[in-house]
């Protein structure tokens, strides 16, 4: 992606991947799948749940887990702001680009949020993207020469941020 918004074709197969592991992540798994002879109006017992399938396309080199940084996280890449905390976090430095992605909540506002993730990257030669939001929910790009992009997304209710941010850089950069 370019600063003026333009994707290049392994962005836009970017973007689509991440849309279709994102709707795979979603699906129903087949034990959650409702009995054909079950009446569509019979209630919802507590034992029906979802589950996220494995993603046939994730590498086998991902990390992830919940509740704090994965071992080996760049964290001088992508720094937990003061006071926040984890909710999740995943990194696989042997794809190409290496990925990583952090997700927190923090008693503070958007503007705040948004603040420290832009001094924190355009202090390691990011640029921002004109834009700040999709639809309703705070968004920001940036990018750093041609291959490097940040993405950060936040929502705030009663006055806690919860965002994710996540990089695709070479995996030298993911310090």
């Amino acid at each position: 992606m370019t600063v003026f918004g333009n994707l290049r074709p392994a962005g836009v197969a970017a973007l689509a991947a991440g849309a279709a592991l994102a709707l795979a992540a979603c699906s129903p798994s087949p034990s959650a799948t409702p009995d054909p002879s079950t009446p569509a109006s019979a209630p919802a017992t507590a034992a029906t749940s979802l589950t996220a399938s494995p993603s046939p396309s994730a590498s086998p080199n991902t990390s992830a887990t919940v509740g704090a940084l994965v071992e080996g996280f760049p964290q001088q890449l992508l720094p937990l702001m003061p006071g926040a905390t984890v909710v999740s976090s995943s990194f696989d430095k042997a794809s190409a680009p290496a990925t990583a992605a952090l997700v927190g909540t923090v008693a503070a506002p958007t503007a705040a949020v948004l603040d420290f993730y832009t001094k924190a990257l355009e202090g390691q030669g990011f640029k921002a993207v004109p834009g700040e939001a999709v639809g309703a929910v705070a968004s920001k790009d940036f990018v750093r020469g041609d291959n490097e992009t940040v993405n950060l997304s936040l929502v705030e209710a009663a006055g806690v941020a919860t965002f994710t941010i996540g990089a695709n850089v070479p995996a030298e950069s993911a310090k």
